[in-house]
């Protein structure tokens, strides 16, 4: 036996601040395109010392994200997919809110855990989607989010076939990540996104930039206190959604989405899913902790929590599609019976 295990977990924070560093220093975005460059080379653009600069790039390379060849650095693969400024698939952003919001948060896990309170923010001032005031931080947030729906979507969408459905609700669905994708990729498709009033621009601002505009609407709206969510579509998508809150908001939200739907629609749940015995996966256990430094009551769920509160809410043909995503691992899927709503 070793100690080793334990010396990972005791230095995990350094693999991630190491990252983050290198994405404020725009490491990745300067070896764009097959770019090569020297620790001295890097030094002289970046500003820095050589040895802070052969460390970091060392370290950089350690992680996987760069590769070596004689004396030159250059992105590897995943670097170049996902950690260039203006890709596609941009991560930084996500990266950026997890460094600059939570991980301070995280210093007081302690407390979240003794207190049953949030501690990322000043509960009595905001919530997870931030104050129309707060635009830095929203801006952030929502950046953060739109590249985690973005894939998550094309995970999900290769394993359910939304070409049967004609309108898409997604509920809270932020930066509008999931219908953009899922609309790109079926043609027949159209959807409204269905988030807070201040959040609605943001979307509104992505869609148009994907060109989507005429097929992507914005309603504005809480659907943790309205009475009641926009109606007359047959499939509704909850990403991220029901992991922020507790069992009888989820139910309540889940009256909601049933009423919404025309009968036969579907709903699917997208989440990192727990196992039954509540040992994991990994991922979904740290983000329910993640959810304990950040949400009142929120926590991730397994399957039949899901399928205990979809049946409750008159949901049938309950099911369970699992993928790969650094957003979700599985997708909750049920049907509202034909016939009379």
């Amino acid at each position: 036996m070793t100690q080793l295990p334990l010396l990972e977990l005791t230095s995990g924070f350094m693999s991630f601040k190491t990252f983050a560093a290198a994405l404020d220093l725009e490491i990745f975005t300067r070896l764009a395109g097959g770019r090569q460059l020297t620790a001295e080379e890097f030094a002289a653009e970046a500003g820095l010392a050589p040895r802070p600069a052969r460390v970091l790039l060392a370290a950089c390379a350690s992680l996987g994200l760069l590769g070596k060849s004689g004396d030159r650095y250059a992105n590897s693969e995943l670097a170049e997919e996902f950690l260039v400024i203006g890709k596609p698939q941009y991560f930084g952003g996500f990266v950026r809110f997890y460094d600059r919001q939570l991980y301070p948060a995280w210093h007081r896990v302690l407390e979240a855990i003794r207190s049953n309170t949030p501690v990322a923010w000043d509960p009595d001032a905001q919530d997870m989607a931030f104050s129309a005031a707060d635009d830095a931080m929203t801006e952030l947030f929502w950046e953060a989010m739109h590249a985690l729906a973005g894939s998550t979507a094309r995970a999900l969408a290769g394993v359910y076939d939304f070409g049967p459905h004609r309108r898409l609700l997604d509920v809270g669905g932020g930066s509008g990540g999931f219908p953009v994708e899922l609309c790109q990729r079926f043609p027949e498709l159209s959807g409204v996104v269905y988030e807070l009033p201040h959040v609605c621009p943001i979307a509104a601002g992505k869609i148009a930039a994907a060109g989507l505009a005429s097929r992507i609407g914005t309603v504005a709206g809480d659907f943790r206190s309205d009475p009641a969510l926009p109606s007359g579509f047959d499939v509704a998508l909850l990403s991220q959604i029901l992991h922020c809150q507790g069992e009888d908001a989820n139910r309540a939200l889940l009256d909601k989405v049933h009423a919404a739907l025309t009968p036969g629609g579907a709903v699917l749940i997208c989440e990192l899913l727990l196992n039954e015995e509540r040992t994991g996966p990994r991922a979904a256990a740290l983000m329910g902790m993640n959810m304990l430094v950040g949400h009142f009551g929120g926590q991730n769920y397994t399957e039949s929590e899901y399928r205990c509160w979809l049946e409750g809410a008159g949901f049938t043909d309950v099911r369970v599609v699992r993928f790969s995503s650094a957003g979700a691992d599985g997708a909750v899927v049920a049907r509202k019976p034909p016939g009379p709503a």
